[in-house]
């Protein structure tokens, strides 16, 4: 009687794997950081195509990481750890934190109204990470959910200008206080399958776009699918807006 108590009180070798694939989790969530100091270091050296590289594949990570905590069931096998939290720093720092120095480095916006642009973007962004609300109970985010990443990305390969990125910025950093939806690609589960599928044709066509070596046509080509792809996720969250709950 007194062996089986003590065999009960030391975990089994299947629990210890899976709280090591709990942890393995919170390092790859921790790693955003890691991508995001990689970011950094690109911007100020200049080669901010490199930094948006960095930046996407701290968006990839982020997008695989909560998927694989909940299958793993994090919450229950580290409850000293609060994944949701790294989760929020980490993305504060990769969506706006690090976008926001690049497109302050990169001259996207007018030179002498660049700070209060950055100012927007930064302050409007905490209100987003620190409302209790950010998500519906069906998923979709109220108001612009501080993809200053995404906004950063087609500032620079668009090149707008000065003024209309001043304008874009304003715009979104008003949004965030907007009474609209903006679609989560991989929680919402209503529009799947499709919504899957046009995630997937936005993210290649957009990380393909990184690369320099495309030919004008297929530069052109590219930035069409990419745009189509993240109009299509902006109309499926107005398209919450207007239907509401269902």
């Amino acid at each position: 009687m007194l062996c089986s108590v003590r065999l009960a009180s030391f975990p089994s070798a299947r629990t210890k794997l899976k709280v090591a694939a709990a942890w393995a989790i919170h390092s790859l969530t921790g790693s955003g950081a890691v991508l995001a100091f990689l970011a950094f270091l690109a911007v100020e050296q200049g080669s901010f195509r490199l930094a948006l590289t960095w930046l996407a594949a701290a968006q990839v990570v982020d997008g695989i990481d909560g998927p694989l905590a909940r299958w793993v069931g994090v919450r229950e096998l580290s409850p000293k750890l609060d994944g949701s939290m790294l989760d929020v720093v980490v993305d504060y720092v990769t969506y706006v934190f690090l976008p926001a120095i690049m497109i302050y480095r990169a001259g996207l916006l007018p030179q002498d109204y660049a700070l209060i642009g950055v100012a927007a973007m930064l302050v409007s962004s905490l209100y987003t990470f620190a409302r209790t609300d950010m998500k519906t109970d069906d998923n979709f985010f109220r108001g612009f959910p501080a993809l200053w990443n995404v906004v950063a990305f087609y500032l620079f390969l668009l090149q707008p200008g000065r003024v209309v990125g001043a304008v874009v910025v304003g715009v979104f950093a008003l949004l965030t206080f907007a009474p609209i939806h903006f679609v989560h690609p991989v929680r919402v589960r209503s529009f799947q399958p499709w919504l899957g599928g046009l995630t997937i044709v936005w993210g290649l066509s957009s990380m393909a776009l990184l690369w320099p070596g495309w030919s004008p046509l297929w530069t052109h080509v590219l930035l069409a699918v990419s745009l189509s792809g993240a109009g299509g996720l902006v109309a499926i969250g107005l398209f919450r807006t207007l239907r509401g709950r269902t």
